[in-house]
């Protein structure tokens, strides 16, 4: 296993999978939170942080199989935040019998076609690039950006953007394996039960329209939070994110034991 990654706490094990253009210290404060009842995986995807860059291609699916593997984790529960999410869910399609639960937070989705507006905006940073400053400022100037960048972890988004955006700029051509068919044609096949969190504060429809699709998958809950949106939520409410998800754990090994 090449991925790095920490451990924290003891007791079931939890797996959190970052977010694009970010690392494991998006998870600085939920992480210690969890770490309190669980035993906590966080780790950095293949690309970012300190995990090696990706050659030919990346398969984050096997990729989180083989970090399971290596850490003798047979099950666990997985949270997974934007891409991370993506990843959670293809995983759980893929190795079912190896999710405990699932929590997504504001999850992209695999096979989803993004609108206009976000292409627009992805665009936006390709153009700014290779100014690694001008390119952080088209992030920092969008209104998704705005609770985190006035929150007192504005440095630490500065820093993990920086280091995402000067790696990958150095990035060989490869292609991005994810399962066939997409998830978005097999949410209604997702079995273990999952919890959806999602912030009302959002500028990009599409992440309302995705939440929309999960609404297929049979065991699910959802839950909104007012005055989030899907940047770096895991930084601008950790408190918040650690009562509900842990209240849905624990909801889950109680009814595990009525039945």
């Amino acid at each position: 296993m090449d991925l790095y990654y920490e451990i924290h706490g003891e007791g079931h094990p939890v797996v959190l999978i970052h977010s694009g253009g970010a690392d494991l210290r998006q998870w600085s404060i939920l992480a210690p939170l969890l770490a309190e009842n669980y035993k906590v995986i966080s780790y950095d995807g293949r690309g970012a942080g300190k995990s090696p860059s990706p050659n030919e291609y990346a398969d984050y699916i096997e990729d989180l199989r083989s970090l399971m593997d290596d850490l003798n984790l047979n099950k666990a529960t997985l949270i997974g935040h934007n891409i991370g999410g993506q990843i959670a869910t293809d995983f759980a399609l893929v190795y079912p019998e190896r999710v405990t639960q699932l929590v997504l937070i504001t999850p992209s989705l695999t096979g989803f076609r993004y609108s206009q507006e976000a292409e627009q905006y992805i665009k936006n940073v390709i153009d700014a690039a290779p100014q690694i400053d001008k390119m952080i400022d088209v992030f920092l100037n969008t209104p998704a950006y705005q609770a985190v960048s006035d929150s007192p972890q504005r440095e630490l988004i500065i820093e993990m953007l920086r280091h995402h955006m000067q790696r990958m700029l150095k990035w060989p051509v490869f292609k991005t394996i994810w399962p066939e068919p997409p998830s978005i044609d097999r949410l209604q096949d997702l079995k273990p039960k999952t919890l959806y969190i999602i912030g009302l504060n959002e500028e990009l429809a599409d992440h309302f329209v995705i939440a929309d699709y999960f609404k297929k998958v049979p065991n699910i809950q959802f839950i909104e939070i007012e005055d989030a949106n899907h940047i770096m939520i895991a930084l601008t409410h950790p408190e918040q994110l650690h009562q509900e998800i842990t209240a849905f754990m624990e909801e889950c090994k109680q009814n595990a034991k009525n039945t």
